[in-house]
């Protein structure tokens, strides 16, 4: 039984769908697209040598203008700040005088020990003031 190469390129087009699959690798799927592409070009009634290169010349171009996108995208998006690091550059309200030895703030309505940030600081009841550090259970403000 003989059969027409683009069919062999259809082969080759799932062949490298399962790995992007298996492995989430987006190369695969590039991969994927350019024999898809060969297997047009072969549809067509081109040789094996035009084949090839309408492979690998889609591939490589997806490769090289997809993935610094893609990379954009993911690196592009803010991280979500948890935990005592969403706590930091929030303000909080001083409910017991706050110096360099301590005190007592509200911050996310929870009251949290305080000491501030510079030592000869000194910050009253009522006052606002701005969290820059969590150092354990105490928040660093000024």
């Amino acid at each position: 039984m003989d059969i027409d190469a683009w069919v062999w390129w259809l082969i080759g087009a799932v062949g490298l769908g399962i790995p992007l699959v298996l492995t989430a690798m987006p190369e695969f799927g590039m991969f994927s697209v350019g024999a898809v592409a060969g297997a047009v070009t072969a549809a067509l009634g081109f040789g094996v040598v035009p084949q090839v290169l309408v492979f690998v010349v889609v591939s490589v171009a997806l490769v090289a203008v997809v993935r610094p996108i893609a990379a954009r995208h993911r690196d592009g998006r803010p991280g979500l700040a948890t935990g005592v690091d969403a706590l930091k550059g929030r303000q909080a309200v001083v409910l017991e005088r706050v110096d360099g030895n301590g005190g007592r703030i509200k911050l996310a309505g929870e009251v949290w020990s305080a000491r501030t940030l510079d030592i000869g600081q000194t910050f009253e009841p009522g006052e606002q003031v701005d969290v820059v550090d969590i150092d354990g259970a105490t928040a660093v403000v000024m």
